[in-house]
């Protein structure tokens, strides 16, 4: 490739790309099955391999900074000052990214005391002079100043953008300057944050382009601050030379001790074996195809035998990967423009009662539907899809008129309620939601692939498009790019082409079908597939009946809630005047914090937000509770308020107009633990601890002629962790029926059980709770009001007074040390990524939920056990009881009175039995007209 007579010479900024790779990928990091983040290494060599594939250079190499200092710190000590350590996942990445390169055959490149800029800038202005176009690789503005004829900036894109190439032109009107060179005076009067460059005092973006604009440059700008008026010329005059100096830091240096040597930098064929090496170790599974692909697409070889790539098999996943929308990949994926696909409109009734036929002879069929909203309540069905084989759908529209949409529905109805053929969907609840709205019940087997993803990677994301990108290296259709964006001016699906609405929704079900083979071969090597298919799946339909079912409101309970709690925070507010001595804007946090910190000086260390004013926030303000009497009235007046804005006024705006009641949706795929989540609106978090949060479950009732139920376990995670910990003496005390706290603090006090005081039972509590959640000291001495000796002395006295509890969490860190997961009692896994960090910090955290993860999600697995059984039973014995609510380990229903009785304790008996333990479950069963009355 040295000899084509293009000569197109890249220099890529390493870390610049690296760490732009790390944080494309920050909110769903690529994870191998031994716990290393390796997301800066695939963003970067991705990148690079993306590249090459695209631009073809004849000429490339990476460079890096050398040393931690440079000659402009020698300048300015404070340059670069403000920027924080690197991430570990970046540090441990470097040494990896170097054996790439050097597997690659591309030159690593750094000269000692200066910076890569400083490198890429002297290898630019002598490649140019050699006559080769030369792009300088990287998202950073200060190259800018480089720019020429011959010298440009490639810029990749972000989140599916193209890359933007940065010449002249595009310099000049981006800064609105007439010579790429001024980007350097630019920089040098607003200053730059980044690189912690000062600039001139009181100097902006808006007024530096002004100034360069009228002056042209810093110089020419200080020889006229006469013209300036007012403070900015104070405040200009003032830093002149601060300015002069961060002109200096801000030029990037041309006459570094470095040569260019083209053939030094000619681009070769990849040593590939030594690549797929590196690859496999860090379980990059597809990248070599890749980064293979790259080369063999321009036929690159110097003669040296190309290997083929590795064969990967159908059911080969890289669980812990992920791809957050790096547009290095996207001309990779496959699209529905590209692949080999047979999507077909089914639309009379002839063809749809075929296509059932053949549905009803297959083991397993994905469906996807398309409606006219997200809220199935009100969702009018649109089509329907469905796949049984990669790259083959079938689109039924259905009709808008009433008598059409019933017939076809009808023949549809066979292969929804058909008890053999398993339906796959992704999100299957929505769309059995819809269904049953339409008067289709979709009955059992299902499988969901975000339930199935969820499960394989539960700190991950699980949405369809994101799981086919990742995956199956594909780029779904946009919704987006068919109706357009969210707003006055968006269309509806349902006004599209029939061939448009085809294609996109056979898509989704073609897609949702490949990954349900890929998933479903994993669950069951992974052991999850019983966990999924019993627990999982059955509580899909438990947890749709209760999203129709709903809850009746008491708007007038919520509406006298309402009143008092504005009186309840007027009286609030006039006490914190009245015990700061100044009338102040409460919701405030700025104002706050001045009289907190300025004027009441409880805090002479206080921290401040990036935005310079006070950080005020809760666990700030609890640890100043001590300081002064005025801290106890803020937060309930902040407890308050929430209540108010979040619950009390919120919650009637939620009743559904149909049958005025609230319907959460309760999310199997968002807690990591486990535990089921409420949305829109959120029951979960009402405040229970507080007498005035108690109150909101007043409004919560039953209709008339019947009571709400409710039952709830009883310290299940204490019992749950004297049961897998097998924590003898902890047992006895719940086989005795004791009060557990008690108990605990009769034993850490060495007092009789019964001259256990309130105090020592408080403790005792506090350190029973407090261990699940791998407290410490502190932690513990913040909560008990104990020095942190004494909270230490009592977790020691705690761990000699349950030693089996002690040698079991150990047990666990050690066992999440060698497979990265810990498992609850079902086998639910939660993958601990940093379990083997470097970083204490982030290692101990991963080290309390190696603890706390059996715990919580085992007490998850429980009670959606439960909730199956109680269902089935109910169905089973005809029963009018209906589950309505989980919270956390409560279960709320509402119940006739004739039932109530029989009801209760049949829900008692199987929250008990669910599963075998040695330590008893206890459920508190309550009955009452509301919510608060049952509990």
């Amino acid at each position: 490739m040295s000899e084509n007579n293009d000569k197109r010479l890249f220099l890529v900024d390493a870390y610049a790309m690296i760490f732009r790779g790390y944080y494309a990928l920050i909110r769903s990091p690529r994870i191998t099955s031994s716990g290393m983040d390796t997301s800066a290494i695939f963003g970067f060599t991705n990148s690079l391999i993306e590249l090459i594939r695209r631009q073809k250079p004849t000429q490339l190499a990476v460079v890096f900074d050398v040393g931690k200092t440079n000659v402009r710190t020698e300048d300015f000590a404070d340059y670069k000052a403000n920027r924080s350590d690197t991430p570990e996942a970046i540090q441990l990445a470097i040494p990896y990214i170097h054996r790439i390169l050097q597997a690659m055959h591309i030159p690593i490149l750094g000269v000692e005391g200066y910076e890569a800029d400083d490198v890429i800038g002297t290898i630019a202005c002598k490649a140019e002079k050699q006559g080769y176009t030369v792009y300088m690789v990287t998202p950073d503005k200060d190259f800018a100043q480089l720019v020429t004829p011959n010298i440009k900036i490639y810029k990749p894109g972000l989140k599916g953008a193209e890359f933007e190439i940065l010449g002249v032109e595009e310099v000049q009107a981006k800064y609105g300057i007439k010579d790429p060179k001024q980007v350097i005076d630019f920089l040098a009067m607003m200053g730059d944050a980044v690189d912690n460059i000062p600039g001139l005092e009181g100097v902006g973006e808006k007024t530096a382009t002004k100034f360069l604009q009228q002056y042209g440059s810093l110089e020419n700008l200080l020889e006229h601050t006469h013209e300036l008026k007012g403070k900015l010329k104070e405040k200009v005059e003032n830093s002149a030379e601060r300015g002069r100096m961060s002109k200096r830091l801000a030029t990037i240096i041309c006459d570094v001790p470095v040569d260019f040597e083209h053939e030094k930098y000619d681009l070769e064929t990849p040593d590939f074996e030594q690549v797929r090496q590196v690859f496999d170790e860090i379980e990059f599974r597809r990248l070599y195809e890749t980064l293979y692909r790259a080369f063999s697409e321009d036929k690159v070889s110097t003669g040296a035998e190309v290997l083929e790539p590795a064969k990967e098999g159908a059911t080969q996943l890289d669980l812990f990967s992920s791809f957050d929308d790096l547009e290095q990949a996207t001309s990779q994926k496959a699209s529905l423009d590209s692949s080999q696909t047979l999507y077909q409109l089914i639309d009379n009734s002839t063809a749809v009662k075929a296509l059932v036929k053949t549905l009803l002879e297959k083991d397993s069929v994905c469906f996807d539907t398309e409606t006219t909203s997200l809220n199935e309540l009100e969702a009018q069905l649109v089509g329907i899809s469905f796949s049984y084989r990669k790259g083959l759908a079938y689109y039924v529209p259905i009709p808008t008129k009433l008598e059409q949409r019933s017939q076809t529905l009808e023949l549809l109805r066979p292969f929804f309620e058909s008890t053999k053929v398993e339906k796959v969907a992704h999100n299957l609840k929505y769309d059995y939601k819809v269904l049953y709205m339409h008067g289709v019940q979709v009955q059992e087997p299902y499988f969901d692939t975000m339930i199935a993803h969820y499960l394989l990677n539960p700190d991950g994301r699980h949405g369809m498009d994101y799981l086919a990108q990742m995956h199956l290296n594909y780029e779904p259709i946009s919704l987006e790019s068919l109706i357009g964006k969210k707003g006055k001016g968006q269309g509806l699906f349902n006004e599209l082409p029939l061939e448009t609405q085809r294609d996109y929704s056979c898509e989704d079900a073609d897609i949702t079908f490949q990954l349900y083979e890929l998933f479903r071969p994993e669950l069951e090597k992974s052991e999850l597939l019983t966990l999924f298919k019993e627990v999982e799946m059955p509580l899909l339909q438990v947890l749709a009946g209760m999203e129709l079912r709903g809850v009746q409101l008491d708007r007038g309970w919520l509406e006298k809630e309402s009143k008092d709690l504005e009186s309840d925070l007027k009286a609030l507010e006039e006490k914190v005047f009245s015990l700061s001595g100044e009338t102040f804007n409460l919701n405030s946090p700025k104002q706050l914090g001045d009289i907190l910190f300025e004027r009441l000086g409880l805090d002479p260390k206080a921290k401040k937000t990036k935005s310079g004013q006070y950080a005020t926030s809760e666990d700030i303000l609890q640890k100043l509770s001590a300081a002064h009497p005025v801290i106890e009235p803020i937060l309930e007046y902040r407890t308050y308020q929430k209540l108010k804005s979040t619950y009390v006024d919120a919650l009637p705006l939620q009743i559904d107009a149909h049958d005025s009641r609230v319907h959460t949706n309760f999310s199997q795929t968002t807690a990591a633990t486990g535990r089921l989540s409420s949305l829109n609106p959120n029951l979960q978090n009402i405040p229970i601890r507080t007498l005035r949060g108690q109150q909101i479950r007043g409004a919560f009732v039953a209709s008339r002629g019947h009571r709400i139920i409710s039952a709830d376990y009883s310290q299940i995670e204490l019992r749950l962790i004297a049961e897998i910990a097998k924590e003898q003496s902890m047992i006895e005390a719940f086989l005795k029926g004791e009060d557990i706290h008690a108990s605990t603090a009769s034993k850490l006090f060495n007092v009789p059980l019964q001259e256990v005081s309130k105090l020592q039972r408080s403790q005792a509590k506090t350190v029973n709770f407090g261990i699940i959640y791998g407290q410490g000291a502190f932690g513990l001495s913040q909560q008990t009001g104990l020095s942190r000796s004494e909270a230490k002395s009592m977790i020691d006295a705690y761990f000699a007074t349950y030693p089996n509890l002690k040698s079991w969490m150990a047990n666990q860190v050690e066992e999440a040390r060698q497979k990265g997961y810990v498992q609850t009692l079902l086998g639910r896994r939660r993958y601990l990524k940093d379990i083997n960090s470097r970083n204490f910090v982030v290692r101990g955290h991963a080290e309390r939920n190696a603890v706390n993860a059996p715990i919580q999600g085992s007490a998850a697995d429980l009670i959606k056990m439960a909730m199956i059984r109680i269902d089935r039973l109910f169905n089973e014995k005809n029963l009018k009881t209906e589950m309505l609510l989980q919270v956390h380990d409560e279960l709320v229903f509402e119940s006739p009175l004739d039932e109530i009785e029989t009801a209760s304790l049949l829900i008692k008996t199987q929250m008990e039995e669910v599963y075998e333990t040695k330590v008893p479950l206890l459920v508190e069963v309550g009955v009452g007209k509301n919510w608060l009355e049952a509990h």
